[in-house]
């Protein structure tokens, strides 16, 4: 089938599911998200397309068929064919019985369509039987969706259609679908409707017509009327032909005796034959015994000569006339041509079968089946070869432009979908640079240099900055290879980083062992400290899973925390930085150097804003502080009101169900963001804290919620977590 179809069942379940119905059925068939109009694919995707639908949207194979043809009939009318499908019949007898002539045509332009085939029979109550032939099996459902959406749209009627027949195909030759539905109309006008003539004449008859139909079916009021008298019937019946008399209806008269000569005929028409009942071939035009000379041999049989390629039916008289109203497609036999055309592609004959009641014979009225001007050539045929009166030459000639068009409008096609993956892929790589950027700096920072912004510093009159180092790094380096130092940094910021998250702190650098991370800075927040001092909780936790390679046992850290104004900016236009400057920071730094292992060392400024938050704080006293004099300072020893779990964020078990509940990743993606290094204190050369593989899980735990309901926290304090994946990779 062609990319229409498919393109047109994507904009079905598109625009009445949604994209991501659409997604998620074209995952399940494996087919790609797009389809060219003029690209040929293979009929299994439909068939695929079809089944997952029926699946995903929970409907029968008959419905889905229905309603895609129903919908078919109006995407083919938005695709410019509506003028096309309209001038095909003035009823929907003549509408079905054309539609073969009507595929013949878009042939022309779609050569390699496999189209179905109607044959349409009027019954004496009315209703019609038409006939479908598919090499496809399994579609069928999709012709009373298209004949009722046509026969409403163009002729106001209702239709019901019912399957009376479905065997294998025996009229036609080839294992064919052939299914018999059963046509019965139904017009919607109301009987009384007044109808408004186009001409200028008296609408007195009009009415009058309308009586008689009225009269002749009984007078059923507002009802509807059993036949719609055609709008020619009723111009037919108020024309004035001659001295006033009015033509009710139309008699063609014939000549006694056929005024033209034999010779006249055959050059008038050079592609036509008359063969009699048993296929021998009484009279041929010129052009066709040129091409075919063994049909100058009166009374050879044609079937010798031709076989029939459209409607695939046995050559025989009965076959032929049983499909009469269908367009008849003859195609040469190669071993019956000539030398001079064996190596030519063989020519063919599109026409319509007229039977001679009188002759007892058949006419054959017809003309070469050409697309392009090269085809016309492949046969070493011209133009002159094709009678003037003949609208072939003109349609060789419209097809040639048509195919130029089409295949620019493929080419078009092909330059949009490479531009909208190109345009997919560019929007992917957007996001994770973006995802780099937030990572390296606050969001409405980066968002702000984005934009060509100049970043304002920012004082914040109160925060809580933390630091905290490793015990004995420096003797720990001095004793292990370098990969090692790397390894177990990296075992141990991945720990801290997945807890930034978590808690809601900000990270600002990492300096060789020494991490630091404010609350309250950039976004400033009222429980800053409570967020900082669980983090500093977490961190304590963290680091007795991360092993000393000297020793192999739990590595030791110094946690510090101070609360205080800072002043926050963006420092450097090469590698920017997100920097807080002032004494807080330094303090903060004091606090973890004079700190104890495995403690967290507060000041008296964090002790203030912890004291009545559900911690357990124990009083150091006074120490000598480098720099500051001596000062009153703390240890945090827990917080009273969270468990474990909590506090690192772990997944709790359902008590119901026993299982452990685990938020979603969306998207499944996987982001690898280096650790932030900006300078609170002197930067050392380069930072060797490895680069983060991270997964985003949206959402607080619900370790999480039940942690804020236990300190009161706002809604949206505690944010989603990161689920570290693997990183082994150092980042300069």
């Amino acid at each position: 089938m062609y990319g229409f179809i498919n393109t047109c069942l994507k904009s079905l379940v598109v625009e009445k599911y949604g994209e991501e119905t659409w997604e998620k059925l074209r995952l399940q068939a494996g087919v790609q998200d797009s389809f060219l109009t003029f690209e040929v694919y293979k009929d299994e995707i439909t068939m695929q397309l079809v089944d997952k639908a029926c699946k995903v949207l929970g409907v029968p194979a008959d419905t889905v068929l229905s309603e895609f043809g129903k919908y078919f009939f109006e995407f083919c009318k938005r695709s410019g064919y509506d003028h096309m499908l309209r001038t095909l019949g003035g009823n929907l007898y003549e509408f079905i019985e054309n539609l073969d002539a009507l595929h013949s045509y878009l042939s022309l332009s779609y050569q390699e369509m496999n189209a179905p085939s109607f044959r349409v029979e009027k019954n004496e109550d009315g209703s019609m039987n038409l006939h479908y032939y598919s090499d496809r099996r399994g579609l069928c459902h999709i012709v009373p969706g298209i004949i009722s959406a046509a026969a409403l749209d163009f002729f106001n009627i209702e239709i019901s259609m019912k399957i009376v027949n479905q065997t294998e195909e025996e009229e036609r030759t080839g294992k064919k679908e052939h299914i018999v539905f059963l046509v019965t109309q139904t017009p919607l006008f109301p009987c009384k409707e007044r109808i408004k003539s186009p001409l200028n004449f008296p609408l007195d008859l009009f009415q009058q017509d309308l009586e008689k139909a009225k009269n002749a079916n009984g007078d059923r009021g507002n009802s509807v009327c059993p036949v719609k008298k055609s709008h020619w019937k009723t111009l037919r019946g108020i024309i004035t032909l001659g001295k006033g008399k009015l033509l009710r209806g139309f008699d063609p008269v014939y000549p006694k005796s056929l005024w033209i000569d034999t010779k006249t005929f055959c050059n008038g028409l050079p592609f036509h034959m008359v063969f009699d009942k048993e296929l021998k071939v009484k009279q041929a035009g010129v052009s066709i015994q040129k091409i075919v000379p063994g049909l100058q041999t009166m009374g050879i049989c044609l079937d010798q000569y031709f076989r029939i390629v459209h409607p695939e039916v046995p050559f025989t008289i009965s076959s032929i006339q049983k499909f009469i109203n269908s367009q008849f497609v003859f195609q040469t036999r190669r071993e019956m041509m000539p030398e001079s055309w064996k190596e030519r592609p063989m020519l063919e004959l599109r026409g319509q079968m007229m039977w001679m009641e009188s002759l007892q014979c058949m006419l054959y009225l017809c003309s070469p089946l050409l697309r392009t001007l090269h085809e016309l050539e492949e046969r070493q045929m011209h133009i002159a070869d094709i009678a003037p009166h003949d609208v072939t030459r003109d349609l060789i000639l419209l097809n040639q432009q048509r195919l130029a068009e089409m295949e620019l409008s493929n080419q078009l096609e092909r330059k949009k979908e490479e531009l909208r993956i190109l345009s997919k892929h560019l929007e992917e790589e957007k996001k994770k640079t973006e995802a780099l950027l937030y990572a390296m700096l606050p969001q409405h920072v980066a968002n702000q240099l984005k934009e060509g912004k100049r970043v304002e510093a920012g004082e914040f009159k109160e925060c809580t900055v933390l630091f905290s180092d490793v015990v004995t790094f420096t003797n720990i380096c001095a004793q292990c290879e370098p990969i090692q130092i790397v390894l177990m940094l990296n075992s141990m910021y991945l720990r801290f980083d997945r807890l930034t998250t978590v808690h809601d702190v900000y990270k600002v650098e990492t300096i060789g062992d020494a991490y630091m991370v404010v609350g309250g800075v950039p976004v400033p927040v009222p429980t800053h400290a409570e967020r900082v001092a669980n983090f500093a909780l977490g961190m304590i936790m963290a680091a007795k899973g991360v092993q000393n390679p000297i020793s192999g046992n739990p590595i030791q850290i110094r946690v510090g925390i101070h609360t205080g104004p800072v002043l926050a900016g963006v420092v450097g236009e090469k590698m920017p930085r997100y920097c807080l400057f002032g004494d807080t920071v330094n303090i903060a730094s004091r606090m973890e150097s004079h700190g104890v292992p495995s403690k967290i060392h507060l000041s008296s400024s964090a002790y203030q804003c912890l004291k009545y938050k559900n911690f357990e704080i124990t009083e150091r006293g006074e120490i000598e502080v480098k720099g500051k004099g001596k000062m009153h300072t703390y240890f945090l020893i827990r917080n009273k009101s969270a468990t474990e779990n909590e506090i690192m964020g772990r997944p709790m078990k359902d008590l119901d169900s026993g299982h452990e509940s685990v938020q979603s990743l969306p998207e499944g993606k996987t982001e690898t963001i280096p650790s932030s290094h900006q300078p609170g204190r002197t930067q050392p050369e380069k930072d060797q804290t490895p680069a983060i593989a991270m997964k985003y899980v949206d959402g607080p735990t619900d370790a999480q919620n039940s942690f804020k309901r236990r300190n009161q926290m706002k809604v949206g304090d505690l944010t989603g977590s990161y689920l570290v994946t693997i990183s082994q990779r150092p980042q300069n």
